[in-house]
């Protein structure tokens, strides 16, 4: 496991130009999702009280996700490695950068700042079902720490629901994964003809390698958080069963 030492968000660091990005990146995603976005992450922007004018203070965004679900927010520099990560989300922690992208920067960058970090992510770490089922998948990779193979299963899961899930809403889909969430093209594509959406299947999900520096060309959609949380035995029976 790499070494990864936590540190601190410095409020006061922030410039006007990082509350400038925020602002132009709230703004932009919130008014792109209007409609199509999961109504548990809309209620979540609520419950933290996340806006565009103001940047997430980490110290009050875990005062109220401790009073909400337990979990918390541990500031990393850098994206953390899957064993480390998934070893985070079993204590109910998710690591995030405190870093936001330049102006330069708005409509592209190579790897995750804040933005997406938080906006994405933090949010649904609100709603009880969904964290549950966050926090079982890292209980789960302390099961197979020492399998490689297992553990890619276990990013394979990640990819296709926290990253880029989609949850049936009547004769269509809303978004809840972060990863759609926080990107203008994903958003546009998912909805696009050029994106195939399938029914929740993890035989297949388990087997279906993802692509991370394009859009994605498959997206898979469950019924309800519920959904995700009972198959939770599925999940480790299939796992099991690739050794």
């Amino acid at each position: 496991m790499n070494k990864i030492k936590p540190i601190k968000q410095i409020y006061s660091n922030y410039s006007a130009e990082d509350f400038k990005v925020w602002e132009l990146l709230y703004l932009k995603q919130f008014n792109l999702l209007r409609g199509i976005v999961s109504q548990a992450f809309l209620n979540g922007l609520d419950l933290l009280d996340f806006n565009s004018s103001k940047i997430p203070d980490f110290i009050d965004i875990n005062k109220k996700l401790k009073k909400l679900t337990s979990w918390q927010i541990k500031t990393v520099s850098n994206i953390a490695e899957p064993v480390y990560f998934f070893s985070c989300l079993a204590k109910k922690q998710f690591t995030s950068t405190c870093w936001l992208r330049t102006i330069k920067e708005i409509d592209y960058l190579e790897e995750p700042d804040m933005f997406h970090d938080v906006f994405g992510h933090i949010p649904l770490l609100s709603n009880h079902t969904y964290s549950d089922f966050f926090q079982k998948i890292g209980e789960l990779s302390l099961e197979f720490i020492d399998d490689d193979f297992k553990i890619k299963q276990l990013q394979r899961l990640y990819w296709f629901t926290i990253e880029f899930g989609l949850v049936k809403n009547q004769d269509t889909f809303d978004i809840y994964g972060a990863g759609i969430i926080s990107s203008e093209k994903e958003i546009k594509n998912v909805y696009s003809e050029n994106s195939i959406k399938k029914p929740f299947n993890l035989s297949e999900i388990l087997k279906q390698d993802f692509i991370i520096d394009k859009v994605q060309p498959i997206y898979f959609f469950i019924d309800s958080f519920d959904q995700l949380l009972d198959s939770l035995a599925e999940i480790r029976k299939l796992i099991n069963s690739k050794s």
